[in-house]
């Protein structure tokens, strides 16, 4: 059964690459361009969680590092590995700030998302 990665990403372009190279690598993919799938975590069981920093999702006033915690705090989810992504100068604290097990900057190179996503998936 292959490992399940949800990928929360707002550009479109980004998400579609990051899904493409994935698939490709045998990851089941599902993919969200906003926190809203968030509230099906006990349905869809990802084994990551790939999330994006800045969402412009008008259905939350949350970061992803305030995604990320809150994921991180509920005992049902904390288990998932989370890794904030974010062209943010600061990443490494947004994300330890967030309790996500990881970090990806923007712009990154398909070798180390793949690094990062084999890392965390248990």
């Amino acid at each position: 059964m292959a490992k399940k990665v949800l990928v929360i990403e707002d550009d479109k372009d980004i998400r579609d690459t990051v899904v493409y190279v994935l698939e490709e690598e045998g990851y089941e993919v599902i993919q969200s361009d906003n926190s809203r799938i968030l509230r099906t975590l006990s349905t869809l069981q990802p084994d990551l969680i790939l999330l994006d920093n800045w969402l412009t999702d008008w259905s939350s006033d949350a970061n992803g590092q305030q995604l990320s915690k809150s994921i991180k705090d509920d005992p049902a989810t904390s288990n998932i590995p989370v890794v904030i992504i974010s062209a943010v100068s600061n990443i490494k604290e947004v994300a330890k700030a967030g309790n996500a097990d990881g970090y990806l900057a923007k712009p990154f190179d398909l070798t180390s998302l793949s690094e990062m996503v084999k890392k965390h998936i248990r």
